[in-house]
C-alpha cells in the first residue's frame, strides 16, 4: 500500500505523527471537449490517488520531498525563493506557492512527502490531483481555510502558469467527488450536483491502449477550439447574446453553414450532441440501466473518432474489440484524444474473460501490449484516515 510507505518514511525521516491526505485522480463518465465550450462533463474522483504526510515545522521553510518518481527534495523559504530543482514536479508546487505569496495568504513551515499510485500520463489527472491536494495540505497546516471553489481556481491558475491551459473539470472532481457517484458539473456556471452510479454487478476498467500523446496534439486541440469559435462568431451576427457553442443549436449550423468550412460545422455538431450525451448518461446511470449506458460510451466514442477525429486507430480496435465481447457492454475513449485509455463497462462475472481477450486481440492486431487497471469511485480530496 502506497500511503503506508509514504507515511513511514515520513515518520523515519521527520516526525512520528503526521497528517495524511488523499487526492484522488479522476476519470471522465462522458462529456469530452465540452469543458471549453462551456459544456457538460460528467467526471468521478476515483481510488487512485497521490497521498501527502504532511507536518509543520518550525524552520519557515516548506520541505517538499518524493522517493518515488524521479526521487527529489526541495526547500522554499516562505516567500517563494528555492535553490534550481531538476523535477518537473517541482513547478506545480513553485507556482502554488509563489500565487499564495501574492495573494498575501499566511504561509507557515511545513514538511511534506508526497507519492501516489496514479499511472502517470494515463489521462487520470494525476496534475490536478498534485496541486488540489497540495494546496489543500498548505490549509491544515496555516490554519487557514481556503474554500474548494477558490482551491479549484488557484490549482488551474498554478496549470496555467506552467503552461497547461485546462479548464475546470479535473480540479472540481478531485475536490468535490463523492463514493459511489458521478459529479455532473456544467462548465457554464460551475454549478454541479451529484449522479449515483447503480450498476450493480458491473465493473468500470480502463484500458491503457499505450499510445503516447505526440507533439501534434496541442496543434490538432487548438484547430478544434477554433473551429468551435468559428461557429459562434457567425451565430453571433443574429444572435448577439450567444457567448459559446453551449447556446449554439443544430439549427443554427444549418443556418450559418454557407458561411463556414464544413469541417467546423461537423466539429461543432460533435460538441452540442456530446452534451446531450451527458444528459442522457445522467438518465440512465440514475435509472441503473446498464445497457443503455454502454450505448452511450459506444456512440459517445465514434462521434470522436469520425465527427471530432481525435481518436487513433488503436483506440478505435481497443473499442470494436469490446463490441465484439459479450461481456463488454460499452467503452469508449478517454481524455483530450490522440491516444491514452479507453473506459469500459464490463460484466463483474466476465471481468476476467473480457479483459483477457481485450488484451490478447489487441495484441495480435497491433503488435502493442495494452495494460488495464480496476477503477473504483471514492471520494474527493480529504485527510486520509
Amino acid at each position: 500500500m502506497i500511503h503506508k510507505k509514504i507515511e513511514s518514511y515520513f515518520k523515519e525521516h521527520y516526525t512520528d505523527s503526521p497528517t495524511l491526505i488523499k487526492a484522488p485522480g479522476r476519470i471522465n463518465l462522458i462529456g469530452e471537449h465540452t469543458d471549453y465550450n462551456e459544456g457538460l462533463v460528467l467526471p468521478a474522483s476515483i481510488e487512485k490517488g497521490i497521498y501527502f504526510a504532511i507536518s509543520g515545522n518550525d524552520q519557515h521553510t516548506i520541505q517538499i520531498e518524493t522517493f518515488l518518481t524521479q526521487p527529489e527534495k526541495i526547500t522554499f523559504q516562505l516567500n517563494g525563493d528555492h535553490e534550481k530543482f531538476e523535477s518537473f514536479w517541482g513547478n506545480y508546487f513553485q507556482a502554488i506557492i509563489e500565487i499564495l505569496v501574492a495573494k498575501e495568504y499566511p504561509l507557515k513551515g511545513m514538511d511534506c512527502v508526497f507519492g501516489g499510485d496514479i499511472p502517470i500520463g494515463s489521462g487520470l489527472s494525476s496534475s490536478a490531483a498534485l496541486c488540489c491536494g497540495f494546496i489543500y495540505a498548505i490549509t491544515k497546516i496555516s490554519g487557514k481555510e481556503i474554500s474548494r471553489e477558490d482551491i479549484a481556481l488557484i490549482a488551474q491558475e498554478a496549470e496555467h502558469k506552467i503552461g497547461l491551459n485546462c479548464g475546470l473539470m479535473d480540479q472540481y472532481a478531485v475536490l468535490f467527488g463523492k463514493k459511489g457517484n458521478a459529479f455532473f458539473l456544467d462548465c457554464k456556471d460551475l454549478s454541479h450536483s451529484y449522479i449515483p452510479i447503480n450498476l450493480e454487478g458491473y465493473s468500470w476498467v480502463l484500458v491503457n491502449s499505450n499510445i503516447k500523446h505526440n507533439l501534434a496534439v496541442d496543434s490538432e486541440y487548438n484547430k478544434r477550439r477554433v473551429s468551435c469559435e468559428n461557429i459562434v462568431k457567425q451565430v453571433q451576427k443574429y444572435k448577439p447574446e450567444v457567448t459559446s457553442l453551449r447556446d449554439v443549436t443544430v439549427e443554427d449550423l444549418v443556418t450559418v453553414k454557407s458561411n463556414v468550412k464544413e469541417i467546423d460545422v461537423q466539429r461543432a455538431k460533435y460538441v452540442i450532441e456530446e452534451n446531450d450525451r451527458v444528459r442522457k448518461m445522467m438518465k440512465v446511470l440514475t435509472e441503473g440501466d446498464a445497457n443503455a449506458v454502454g450505448e452511450v460510451l459506444k456512440e459517445g466514442h465514434w462521434a470522436m473518432s469520425t465527427q471530432y477525429e481525435i481518436t487513433t486507430k488503436e483506440l478505435d480496435a481497443l473499442v470494436q474489440i469490446g463490441e465484439s465481447l459479450n461481456g463488454v457492454l460499452g467503452s469508449r475513449m478517454m481524455g483530450g484524444g490522440f491516444g491514452g485509455c479507453t473506459i469500459n463497462l464490463i460484466k463483474t462475472d466476465k471481468l476476467e474473460e473480457s479483459i483477457k481477450s481485450i488484451l490478447t486481440q489487441y495484441k495480435e492486431q497491433t503488435e502493442i501490449d495494452a495494460e488495464y487497471y480496476h477503477l473504483a469511485i471514492d471520494d474527493g480530496v480529504k485527510v486520509f484516515e
